[in-house]
């Protein structure tokens, strides 16, 4: 008897963990992707460009056929992301639905736009955002458990650039409402993104230039540090639209004032103001990650190059800053970001930019011309982030090498 129950003690913890278990994460995306199935409509409809839209579900979205093989495809991904826990397959898993929910937002603005008509708008909506944040974060997640090297990284980030730029060219999104707003702005739009790239990248190379200085000193020199970071703290408690409005008046009394001033394009309303901005919202991370940084160099290393006869200014430029560079490129990465962000509401004052294309839309209730602007910022602001980490990552392995 006792064998017996000892042989159905194990066989019912052998069927027990035969149970695949749930993973946390993934049961959430999981619920998300249910909820963008059964809740929320897979595109929006309109008559015209601004009238209000009518939502269509997945399955009235496209043709029967095509409509059953996505929804098993998205059901399938639910069920990997519930239960599987191989980051290689749960990759696999979010590229394919990424692979299948972008061509069909295309397809379904084919299918559901009657022939002829040249005024109506399809745009992706709820559902379809939901379920591409769903496989997005599955990815991440993907990434994230295969801890990735900084190239596999950039690569990674190569090839999801890639495959948008073929999902563009091939056309299959020609006949969205998005794809038609950029047809009808394409010169305007590399001319503000142009703008929008010389604000966020240029004032973040000017406060590179003034802060890397201001942190050396404030690293030297105590009480200038502590007044320093005590100021550009202030300026970046102040919002955003508010110092743009600060700046109004000074610069325009200054373009009144100072002929030369008003011929270099420096005005009260326009790109000036908002350059400066960007500039002073930039020097407090790099400004303080520069002297975080050089204050993380250990003593050690520092006396070491003093005993080897090097003088301040070499063990600075030769040991101090190549040290501290991984932190300070920490502090270029938040400027850059948060730059990439606010170059937007330059647009609020005539300084140009993607945010152009926001405030049009939004003053004109038009979706599409929204995403039009939002979408190639969080693109940017996404890149620039993966981009400047997998470097970070490089120069602490130099860095560490070197210690």
């Amino acid at each position: 008897m006792n064998t017996i129950s000892s042989r159905t003690t194990a066989s019912g913890m052998t069927s027990l963990r035969s149970i695949p278990s749930l993973d946390r994460l993934g049961s959430v995306l999981a619920l998300l992707i249910g909820v963008a199935l059964l809740a929320a409509p897979f595109i929006t409809y309109r008559a015209n460009r601004i009238v209000a839209g009518e939502g269509r579900m997945l399955a009235d979205a496209l043709p029967s056929k095509p409509a059953v093989a996505v929804i098993a495809v998205v059901l399938a991904i639910a069920f990997c992301a519930a239960f599987v826990r191989k980051p290689l397959v749960r990759l696999g898993a979010a590229a394919l639905g990424l692979a299948a929910i972008l061509p069909a937002a295309g397809w379904s603005a084919s299918f559901v736009t009657p022939d002829g008509n040249a005024f109506a708008r399809v745009s992706p909506s709820t559902g379809f955002w939901l379920l591409a944040l769903a496989f997005a974060l599955l990815a991440a997640d993907a990434l994230a458990r295969l801890r990735l090297g900084p190239w596999a990284r950039l690569l990674a980030l190569a090839v999801a650039a890639g495959a948008v730029a073929l999902l563009l060219a091939s056309g299959a999104w020609d006949d969205l409402s998005l794809l038609k707003e950029y047809a009808n702005r394409a010169d305007s739009f590399w001319r503000e993104a142009r703008r929008h790239l010389w604000l966020a990248l240029g004032s973040m190379a000017a406060a590179c230039l003034v802060g890397l200085p201001l942190g050396i000193l404030g690293h030297r020199i105590r009480a200038m540090r502590i007044a320093v970071l005590q100021g550009l703290t202030i300026v970046q408690t102040i919002p955003s639209i508010a110092l743009f409005g600060i700046l109004i008046a000074p610069l325009g009394f200054l373009a009144a004032q100072v002929p030369l001033a008003a011929a270099l394009g420096i005005h009260g309303i326009g790109a000036a103001p908002a350059f400066i901005a960007l500039f002073l919202y930039s020097l407090l991370p790099v400004v303080a990650n520069t002297v975080t940084g050089l204050d993380q160099v250990p003593a050690a290393v520092i006396d070491a190059a003093r005993g080897m006869g090097l003088s301040r200014r070499q063990r600075l430029v030769q040991v101090e800053l190549p040290l501290a560079f991984p932190v300070i490129l920490a502090g270029i990465r938040i400027a850059l970001v948060q730059n990439l962000g606010l170059a937007t509401i330059a647009a609020l004052i005539g300084g140009g930019g993607f945010g152009t294309f926001v405030f049009q839309g939004i003053g004109q209730t038009a979706i599409d011309l929204v995403l039009l602007g939002a979408i190639p910022t969080v693109a940017l602001s996404f890149a620039a982030a993966i981009v400047l980490d997998a470097i970070i990552d490089l120069t602490q392995r130099g860095a560490h090498d070197r210690h």
